[in-house]
């Protein structure tokens, strides 16, 4: 029996072009006479749909979708379509509303419904805001044919193959595997006693950084330990902050990776459950990324291209310093939208260098994005005058530092306005976890690329992406899926197959460089010290701890949840440590009205992040040395999971 894995990229609230997603890979996999479908997690509604769920005519419209999808469907195929429905008994016994929930469309109709067992409510998940957990493991029986690899000239009937159907969390609750329970029950228990004969995952796992792994680590230890094949199907494509990975997999009951999907991309993955076997075969694997910086560059540039194009931008705008963290989005944005999408704007100052505006300009035509310099010194002098009696007998600081970042912030907004391109805020994590940035300046903008990537990562990308440069191409290129490929070699045209508005695969960018000998990223750009340049001779590591320090005291605190006592046992100088924490605390303000940033930690400042603005609890960090140091021991960090 052929089973296939959609791993599609739905757009949030585009009911009907998740539809035709849907059943565009619904009629490739019928070509293949595949029996069964995977779809991701609210495929027909996009995840996370959020408040939208509280809407009455989304939901309702979501339903008439869904029938009308079930009814142009092929009809022998088995689909598991993603979506909402109501919970009918709120009313009368109490509970939320809704169900996250999969429906089984066959033969025209919806054949059956699984609800959701596990509802995530912590860091980026608020499921349990709209849904009733299911109560009870649901499984599908479809009626089988003898193996896959059967020598029979024709298949004969066999006996029914039992499926237990669960949702993303339903997964994520194995004791061995975690070595400890986070929910009372456990989905894949309850239908292992059912006896099932296969377990399908139907998920919308957001990406972090070397998640995958995890995934396929859990998914491994589960199937060794129950001796059950596992499919696991995943979302791909970026939804607001949040970007989704694909890599959908399977293993065999031996632990076995059988297929993978290709990470970032859309794909449609075909896999046989041989019934004689009782297991799945070995299907395509494809790779993942060879490194983490690689698989950080994809996820950005996924990320950047997704939420410009559903938020119906074609061009996105940038202010070009000549540092690094400019240079790296100004390259996310050419790969991700192509050239001719990206424009760079240079706004020196008196306290630029010249050296800065030369590797901004050496950027561009690395690039071969259009560039436009806008000196700023006169408006400077405008401001100086019109605050002059204001500001008369004060010694120059921070708030003229800062009207610098604001008036390029103002003319980076003027350019979006006028043009109606997207602009594009290029601050670091670093940066935005201890309030180096100016609100209403330099974290001006609708998405902030690189908003969870730390500095020191931003200057290992770069150097990545730099070693990469012999393959950089100047044109756009459309990868080929194994089923484009094989529909090629057997002759059949495009004019031959289903017209749909959606496409498999999407179309992806290279870079632009066309001498393969210069670096990507000028090498200045990366070996010179970080600077704001508001001020003469001004470094960042005037006002902060030097960046390898500071993103490990940040890596700690922030993602490993780790306290200041914590923190200074490790190595790290109490009073620096102090200090960090402080900032920390204090740049709050700044991060709630920052644009989005597009996720790629497990703790981001995002949607997951929740900390109050007035706020006193500053986590220990004024103990003296001799109490942190003995604090520590007895109080062990705990990873996230």
């Amino acid at each position: 029996m052929k089973i296939a894995i959609a791993q599609l990229n739905p757009t949030i609230g585009d009911l009907n072009g998740n539809a035709q997603q849907i059943l565009a890979a619904a009629q490739q996999a019928e070509k293949q006479s595949v029996r069964l479908l995977l779809t991701p997690e609210l495929s027909l509604c996009g995840y996370p749909p959020r408040d939208l769920l509280l809407d009455p005519s989304f939901v309702s419209q979501m339903g008439a979708t869904l029938q009308r999808l079930a009814e142009e469907l092929p009809s022998q195929m088995a689909v598991l379509v993603g979506c909402v429905r109501l919970n009918e008994r709120s009313l009368a016994f109490g509970g939320k509303p809704l169900f996250n929930s999969i429906a089984l469309l066959q033969k025209g109709k919806i054949q059956q419904i699984f609800h959701k067992r596990l509802l995530p409510t912590y860091d980026v998940f608020d499921e349990y805001r709209y849904f009733e957990p299911g109560l009870e493991a649901s499984s599908l029986v479809l009626e089988g044919f003898v193996g896959a690899h059967s020598r029979a000239p024709l298949p004969t009937h066999h006996a029914p193959l039992k499926i237990g159907v669960t949702i993303c969390e339903d997964l994520w609750n194995d004791e061995e595997f975690w070595g400890r329970r986070s929910y009372a029950i456990n989905p894949i228990e309850e239908l292992i006693q059912q006896g099932v004969d296969l377990v399908v995952n139907l998920s919308a796992s957001p990406y972090s950084a070397n998640k995958q792994q995890v995934r396929e680590a859990m998914l491994q230890h589960g199937s060794m330990r129950h001796q059950i094949p596992v499919l696991y199907t995943n979302q791909v494509g970026a939804n607001d902050d949040l970007i989704f990975d694909g890599c959908s997999v399977g293993f065999n009951r031996a632990g076995e990776m059988v297929c993978r999907a290709r990470a970032f991309e859309t794909d449609l993955l075909i896999v046989e459950y041989d019934e004689q076997a009782g297991d799945l075969q070995p299907s395509k694997i494809a790779p993942t990324p060879a490194n983490l910086d690689e698989e950080i560059w994809q996820a950005l540039v996924l990320g950047v291209r997704d939420y410009t194009r559903k938020c119906g931008f074609s061009k996105v705008v940038l202010g070009l310093s000549g540092g690094i963290d400019s240079s790296l989005v100004a390259a996310i944005a050419t790969a991700a939208l192509g050239k001719e999408n990206v424009l760079g704007v240079l706004m020196p100052s008196p306290y630029s260098s010249e050296h800065s505006v030369q590797d901004a300009v050496e950027l561009g035509k690395n690039l071969g994005i259009l560039t436009q310099i806008i000196p700023i010194e006169e408006l400077m002098q405008g401001y100086d005058k019109t605050l002059e009696p204001l500001f008369a007998g004060t010694p120059f600081g921070i708030a003229e530092e800062n009207i610098q970042s604001r008036i390029r912030g103002n003319l980076l907004m003027a350019v979006a306005n006028k043009f109606g391109y997207l602009l594009l805020s290029t601050g670091n994590k670093s940066e935005m976890a201890v309030g180096y940035c100016t609100l209403y300046g330099d974290m001006n903008g609708g998405l902030a690329a690189i908003a969870d990537v730390p500095k020191t990562r931003v200057y290992s990308i770069c150097r990545w992406l730099n070693s990469q440069r012999q393959e950089a191409r100047g044109e756009r290129q459309e990868d080929e899926t194994r089923e484009t490929r094989e529909t090629r070699e057997r002759g059949e045209t495009r004019e031959n197959l289903p017209t749909t508005n959606y496409q498999l695969p999407t179309t992806n960018y290279q870079l632009p460089i066309t001498n393969y000998q210069t670096a990507i990223i000028p090498e200045n750009v990366i070996n010179k010290p970080p600077s704001a340049e508001l001020k003469p001779g001004q470094l960042d590591q005037d006002s902060l701890p030097d960046y390898d320090t500071l993103d490990d005291i940040l890596q700690k605190l922030i993602q490993e949840h780790q306290s200041a006592a914590q923190i200074v046992a490790a190595g790290h100088d109490a009073a620096v440590v102090d200090r960090v924490v402080q900032l920390v605390v204090k740049a709050e303000f700044k991060r709630r009205q920052a644009p989005p940033g597009l996720k790629i930690t497990d703790r981001a400042f995002g949607t997951g992040w929740r900390m109050p603005i007035a706020n006193k609890w500053v986590s220990h960090s004024r103990m003296p040395s001799s109490e942190v140091v003995s604090q520590a021991a007895a109080s062990p960090a705990v990873p996230p999971r």
